[in-house]
């Protein structure tokens, strides 16, 4: 008897559905839970932080958008 393996679309199918049927019936977080950032997550957030600080000390405040 033969074996036959997944052709690199099949995989990648396979792999899509098993993502979405996760994404679709994973639990919902405890409304109590707060939510948790990586490491990454807060670097950039305080370095955003510090570029934002860093254009209204050169006086561009007024032009910051956000």
């Amino acid at each position: 008897m033969a074996r036959k393996t997944a052709s690199g679309d099949e995989a990648a199918a396979v792999a899509a559905a098993i993502a979405r049927f996760e994404a679709e019936f994973a639990s919902a977080p405890p409304e109590d839970a707060e939510p948790r950032l990586s490491g990454w997550q807060r670097a950039a957030l305080a370095e955003g932080i510090g570029a934002k600080q860093t254009v209204q000390d050169l006086g561009g405040g007024s032009r910051w958008l956000s």
